[in-house]
């Protein structure tokens, strides 16, 4: 339970929320990038990038360069681009109907994250988790570097939208996470001008 004290501790930190990149972010692998937060506290940031796919790699694909026996046809989703931290490692953020001891870390209301084969193995089994989207690599920021970005309007911060981060249409997330918080992609075409 949060003591009156400390909610504005709980409220500078972003676990659980919604990044939206800004033309003001200077990074061209985050451009039009929409982030889940996972953890923030004051030693570092991470988080899993939700509308950047890896060129040409599938689920069914990457589960049969790991070996994952299946007990269903995998689906044929996209496997994300998580970030530029071991993108040799694989994230999955996934409904909170499944978890694994010591393993996930809870997100949001709902969400989770883990990083382990276990979530693999119950995406290709006959009761996989509702909703799941793989990722490889995260977002990761040392500490006070995430708060210097949101001070320089690098990021916009939403509440997270299940839709949003399980759906298809990866093109259009980063305009449906801006319509989130009622702003425009064309508004923010012309704030980038005026610093």
């Amino acid at each position: 339970m949060i003591h009156s004290d400390d909610t504005h501790v709980a409220d500078r930190f972003l676990g659980g929320k919604l990044l939206i990149a800004t033309p003001m972010i200077g990074d061209p692998r985050f451009d039009r990038s929409v982030i889940l937060m996972c953890d923030h506290s004051d030693e570092h940031a991470m988080g899993i990038m939700i509308n950047k796919p890896v060129s040409g790699l599938r689920l069914p694909e990457l589960f049969d360069q790991l070996g994952i026996d299946t007990d269903i046809e995998a689906p044929d989703r996209a496997v994300m681009l998580g970030g530029p931290v071991e993108r040799d490692r694989g994230f999955v953020l996934h409904s909170n109907d499944f978890a694994a001891d010591g393993s996930t870390l809870p997100v949001s209301e709902g969400i989770g994250l883990t990083a382990t084969k276990d979530i693999l193995e119950a995406i290709a089994s006959s009761h996989p988790p509702r909703r799941s989207v793989l990722a490889l690599g995260y977002a990761g920021w040392g500490p006070g570097q995430l708060e210097d970005e949101l001070t320089a309007n690098a990021w916009l911060v939403a509440d997270p939208d299940e839709a949003l981060i399980f759906g298809d249409g990866n093109e259009d997330k980063w305009e449906k996470a801006l319509a989130i918080i009622g702003i425009s992609p064309e508004h923010l075409s012309s704030l980038s001008g005026h610093a």
